[in-house]
């Protein structure tokens, strides 16, 4: 197994990709705000790699991408959804499982509901929520760390907050510095965008998925509320909303031991049913 880094020049910015020489079914990783495709690490350390044809890239404005050139335009939701879909397109990916952590998940949700390609999806961190302000109170926890994730500009000890909020003791190093170059234009926009009710209602596409939805939280995730999860009514919900003991936002990262056998379970699940199936492909998202 062998792992290769590349840059993809699309509309809206030039995205830096890592990818695995798995021959699986691809699983592409979309990461949180203040994050890069280096939170992934532990997956692609792992068998996944292997069995796999693991993506990870870095979002506009976070890790090695560069900042986006139409901030207004691409620091939303839908705007990352889209730029998320240039990639796949550029890679020749026609099926695939998208694992969005956090902000990922809501960028995976969006492309779900318009790109063929998903075949799957994986929710960590990402309360499918409906449009506008009260969707956000029901699958959030409504409480002053929740401003950091619309704050433009970050101090030191914003940057330590949010490390803390995200992998409470466990960070890598380069966590920190991945924070810190984060373009704080994405927080505010991606922010506005929720609020607002743009783009795809979550809920919905979620609960009229015709393909699996894996739904994988940490014990202790102190953003978002694990309960509303039980509230979906989910269409096509893998086994059960699981929950990852002892860990956090990012249970990926906090205990892989316990994730990622979950993550290749369920993607022989998606194999298996696109298989046994293939017209479901096609299906309304």
């Amino acid at each position: 197994m062998s792992i290769s880094d590349r840059t993809f020049r699309t509309p809206q910015a030039d995205l830096r990709l890592s990818q695995s020489s798995g021959s699986g079914i691809p699983i592409v990783m979309i990461h949180g705000s203040g994050s890069s495709r280096a939170v992934f690490a532990r997956q692609f350390d792992s068998p996944l790699a292997d069995a796999h044809r693991l993506i990870a890239f870095d979002l506009p404005g976070h890790g090695e991408s560069s900042d986006a050139r139409d901030p207004a335009t691409a620091y939303t939701i839908a705007g990352l959804a889209q730029t998320t879909a240039r990639l796949l397109d550029a890679l020749g990916i026609d099926r695939a499982i998208i694992f969005g952590w956090s902000l990922g998940g809501h960028v995976a949700i969006e492309l779900a509901s318009f790109h063929h390609a998903v075949s799957g999806l994986v929710l960590t961190g990402a309360p499918p929520v409906s449009r506008g302000p009260l969707g956000m109170l029901r699958g959030f926890h409504a409480n002053w760390d929740m401003l950091l994730a619309s704050k433009k500009v970050y101090s030191e000890r914003d940057v330590e907050r949010f490390e803390a909020l995200c992998f409470g003791d466990t960070a890598s190093p380069s966590f920190r510095e991945a924070i810190r170059r984060t373009d704080g234009r994405l927080r505010a926009g991606v922010a506005r965008s929720m609020f607002a009710g743009g783009g795809a209602d979550q809920k919905q596409v979620v609960e009229h998925a015709s393909f699996p939805v894996a739904v994988i939280n940490g014990e202790h995730d102190p953003l978002v509320r694990l309960s509303y999860f039980e509230t979906v009514a989910y269409a096509s919900l893998w086994e059960q909303c699981h929950v990852i003991s002892g860990a956090g936002h990012a249970p990926f990262w906090e205990q892989p031991e316990l994730f990622n056998p979950l993550l290749s379970r369920f993607a022989e699940a998606v194999v298996k049913q696109s298989t046994a199936s293939p017209a479901l492909q096609s299906q309304a998202r």
